[in-house]
This record gives C-alpha cells, sequence and structure tokens, in this order.
C-alpha cells in the first residue's frame, strides 16, 4: 500500500530523518521542496511540477517536500525566507534553486534528469554541489486586486512576473476587511478617493505576494514598479504599453496590481500581511541584518478613551503596522496573569485598579526591528523619569495626572513580544475532516490547499469511523432525513477494505 501512495501524489511529504534517509536512497532525481512549517510548501510551483511529470512521463523523475523544522539534515535551511529546491541524485546533492523561478526550476529539471539517467546508463561520477551562503535579498509586496482576480487574470499576471525573474518567496489568497484596507491605505487617508479605494479592496479577494529578484536584488523595489507601471491607466497605456496596469487596469482605482512605494513602505506593508517571515537584507548605513517582527503594544484604558487616534497616528508615522487589534477589558485575574511578574510590587495595586478601570487597547505591532523601536518609541517606565529625559517619548506624552502608572505598554522582548501577543489574541484551533470518497491524491491537494491559505496542520489522523462514532459525530443531525445515509457513507467499506477518513485539527491565523 505504501508504494502505491507515493505513486498517487505528485510530491512525497518528507518530515522526519528516517522518511529524509529513505528518500536518498530513491532511484533517479529527487526535486525537494524544502519548507518551514510556518509557512508551508511552495504551492506556486506545484501545477508546473505536475505538467512537468506528466509531459515527461518518466519513473526516475520524483517530488517531495521537506520539512526543515523537523529534519536534521536541513538544520541550514531553518530561518530562511525563500522557496529552497534541492536537487539529489543518487543521494547526493547535484543542484540548488532558490526562488519560485518558473522557467529556471524547469529547465533545471529537466537538464539534471539527463544527467541523472546519463550516469545510470553509462555510468561516471556525479558533480555534487556544496550550499553556499545565499545572496542578500530585497523584497517587495505585490497585490493583485480584486478586479484583476474576479476577471481570472491572477495566474497570467503570476506567470508574467516569473518570466519577468521575479522571485514568489510567499503568496496567500486573502480578501481584506474594510477594517484592513484602511490601515492598510491609512497613508491615502487624505485623498478623495479613499472610501472608494477601501470599499474596493475589500469588495474581493487578492492574491499577496512577496517578491525578491535574483539578478540585482538590491533594486527589487523599484524594478517591480517599473514592472507594473503608472498607478494612472491611460498614463500607463500611453507610457508603458507593456506593463501590467496598461495590459489588466481598467481605470485608476481598478489597475489590477499593487507595488510598495519604497524600501520603507515595502517593510511595512511585509510586516501587516507576513508577520513571520524573516528577511536577511541589510541596511544600506550601518550593515546590520533586518528582522521584521512582532511586538505588543498596550494603550491603558484612561489614555485609550481620549488619546486613542492620536497614538494610533503616532504608531503609522513610526513605521508601524498594525497587524492585529482589539479593545478589551480585563478581569483581575487576567491582569494578575499577564502582569505576573509585578504582582508583587508596591505599584501593583494601582496598576490592577488602572487595567480593570474600562477597556484598554491590545495592539500587535509589526515592522523591522519591532521590539527595539517601539520601547524606544515610548521611553522610559518611570514617568519623573519619562518626563525628565525624554520629554518626546510618548509615555511622557500621554502621562496622566497624578496617576503613577505609565499609560503604555511594549514588549520587553521577543520571546515576551510573542507570549503578550497570543494572551490578547490568542490563536484558535478548528477540526477539518477529510470524507471516505477523498482519494489520496485529492487528500494531498487539500492538505496543500489548507497549508498555503496560511493554518497550521497541529494534527493529522487516519482512522475508520464506527457507527456509534459517525452517529454521535453527527448527532445534531440526527432527525434529518438524510442523517442514516451520512452514518452509512462515513463508515463504509470499499473493496474489502475500510476507507479512511482523516481528521485534521489546525491553528487558525489571526486574520482568517
Amino acid at each position: 500500500m505504501a508504494g502505491k501512495k507515493k505513486e498517487a501524489s505528485l510530491q512525497t511529504s518528507v518530515t522526519n530523518q528516517e522518511q529524509w534517509e529513505e528518500m536518498l536512497a530513491t532511484k533517479g532525481l529527487t526535486v525537494v521542496d524544502v519548507y518551514q512549517q510556518w509557512c508551508g510548501p511552495c504551492r506556486a510551483v506545484v501545477s508546473l511540477l505536475r505538467k512537468i511529470k506528466n509531459e515527461l512521463g518518466d519513473d526516475l523523475l520524483h517530488f517531495a517536500t521537506a520539512e526543515a523544522d523537523s529534519i536534521d539534515a536541513l538544520e541550514r535551511y531553518r530561518g530562511k525566507c525563500e522557496p529552497t529546491f534541492l536537487f539529489y541524485g543518487g543521494g547526493e546533492l547535484v543542484a540548488v534553486l532558490r526562488g519560485a523561478n518558473a522557467p529556471m526550476l524547469q529547465r533545471m529539471i529537466v537538464e539534471e534528469l539527463a544527467k541523472e539517467k546519463l550516469i545510470l546508463e553509462q555510468g561516471g561520477e556525479r558533480k555534487a554541489v556544496k550550499e553556499e551562503t545565499p545572496q542578500l535579498k530585497s523584497y517587495t509586496v505585490a497585490i493583485i486586486k480584486p478586479d484583476a482576480v474576479a476577471h481570472g487574470k491572477a495566474n497570467e499576471i503570476i506567470m508574467k512576473m516569473q518570466d519577468a525573474g521575479f522571485e514568489i518567496l510567499a503568496q496567500e489568497e486573502h480578501t481584506l476587511t474594510e477594517a484592513e484596507a484602511r490601515d492598510f491605505y491609512q497613508h491615502k487617508a487624505a485623498e478623495a478617493y479613499f472610501e472608494d479605494l477601501v470599499q474596493f479592496m475589500s469588495s474581493g479577494p487578492s492574491h499577496i505576494l512577496v517578491l525578491s529578484q535574483a539578478e540585482d536584488s538590491a533594486n527589487v523595489v523599484p524594478a517591480w514598479r517599473e514592472f507594473i507601471g503608472p498607478a494612472d491607466i491611460e498614463e500607463a497605456r500611453r507610457e508603458k504599453p507593456e506593463s501590467l496596469r496598461a495590459q489588466y487596469g481598467t481605470e485608476t482605482l481598478f489597475n489590477a496590481v499593487h507595488g510598495s512605494e519604497d524600501r520603507d513602505q515595502a517593510s511595512r506593508e511585509l510586516a501587516f500581511f507576513f508577520p513571520n517571515f524573516r528577511t536577511a537584507s541589510v541596511t544600506e548605513q550601518d550593515g546590520e541584518e533586518e528582522r521584521v517582527e512582532r511586538t505588543l503594544a498596550l494603550v491603558r484604558p484612561d489614555v485609550a478613551r481620549e488619546n486613542r487616534d492620536e497614538i494610533l497616528a503616532q504608531i503609522h508615522k513610526s513605521g508601524f503596522s498594525v497587524a492585529l487589534q482589539r479593545e478589551v477589558i480585563l478581569t483581575e485575574e487576567q491582569v494578575r496573569q499577564f502582569y505576573f511578574q509585578h504582582v508583587d510590587e508596591d505599584y501593583f495595586p494601582a496598576l490592577l485598579h488602572c487595567m480593570t478601570s474600562g477597556p484598554a487597547l491590545a495592539l500587535a505591532l509589526a515592522r523591522t526591528d519591532a521590539v527595539h523601536h517601539w520601547k524606544n518609541i515610548l521611553g522610559p517606565s518611570d514617568i519623573n523619569k519619562a518626563k525628565e529625559e525624554s520629554p518626546d517619548c510618548l509615555r511622557a506624552q500621554f502621562a496622566v495626572e497624578n496617576e503613577p502608572i505609565n499609560q503604555l505598554h511594549g514588549s520587553a522582548s521577543r520571546e515576551d513580544a510573542e507570549r503578550e501577543i497570543n494572551f490578547f489574541f490568542p490563536k484558535q484551533r478548528t477540526l477539518a475532516v477529510m470524507k471516505p470518497d477523498a482519494t489520496e491524491e485529492h487528500r494531498e491537494k487539500i492538505l496543500e490547499e489548507i497549508r498555503g491559505r496560511g493554518f497550521s496542520v497541529t494534527q493529522l489522523k487516519e482512522t475508520v469511523l464506527s457507527r456509534e462514532m459517525a452517529e454521535e459525530f453527527y448527532k445534531e443531525h440526527r432527525e434529518k432525513p438524510f442523517f442514516s445515509q451520512l452514518v452509512e457513507f462515513m463508515c463504509r467499506l470499499v473493496c474489502d477494505q475500510a476507507q479512511k477518513s482523516i481528521s485534521i485539527s489546525f491553528l487558525v491565523p489571526p486574520h482568517i
């Protein structure tokens, strides 16, 4: 049965060291999509791999996905932010491709398969390659807008991106809420068309992508803007007829695609849509590594009531994106849990009173080096010290008279930030069940789609439902006319073998 499952699946899933070693022993060429658990395999190339497999029809060509987080041999690929494809022949690494560059991937598969077949037929040594440290890249956010998606042009646009040398490092389909659209386009709030823009961008699904380039990657932002053309459709058609906006746009708001205006905006937009995405870009000024990360900002009740809009304006002005936002009234127990390190301090009773007096505003802020920047903007935690040493800091500006507690909180470290964000924005879990009629190939595609939409699969189990289990599971439908048929279907037998239902427990991304 194991052999048949691998044949039915386009890509063999490798999730531990033992499976990795078994894969290396496979005869022929194996192309491995190395991924990290948080983002899943590269969905953008699956249709291409299927096309290549169908066209070549070669039993010596194999495809696999490998989770770097759980395989010791792939430790060096952890923390990387771009798709990586490893080519193995005879257990040796013979080629590497970084980025979802479709034409290059297709060419390398054909060439490396030919080399491997020649070695197997005539003998000779394979030319193993050694992985080198990847070139530092810059990144930009691209959005294929609802009008282009609705007209079925998304895949066509994506192919043109790849043909032009842009690498797709992450991709998701997402329908913006009105609140998300307002926040994302906050810098255009003064424009007359702002409300129309918000309504348009929240009217249907968009494709949101992270792009880089193999060549001259430091200039990906201007290169992408040059490729999409002017925002005004008439200007684009007149001056850049080959641009994406000239080809696919209909009017200024409906100009098909979005591109970050500069490096700073690209960083904010990356943090807005992909807060867990890790970059390895280098600042021009000091050569230090930048990290897109999140931090928690907590505006305490007294200030949240009076100064909410002013504080949010300063947050945006400082280059942060508000990735998550909610108002919350904390109970005494929740305050004690969140501030567990401060419970024994003299000021805790005042803090407890402050935090339970009304709704506080919790924000997950995202940008490069977010924890450090937010702490700098807040200033010292001691109010008197903040007023004396940093009168322009937020804690000094928004201090409440006769109130010894500072009115804004920031995470002390990256570890604290994730813990505190999870406190206010806990990840949800839900159950998905693939029913017995889903074939092995269908199951692989469904899992592929689940991970591609930003869900994390935390548990996967195949099980044969007994009649009692099926009846209990669907008990709310017991009085419905289809109940018996449903129960029979969920625990049916096919070809004298029990068809298995697959239950999946997975984490729901906060913005879904």
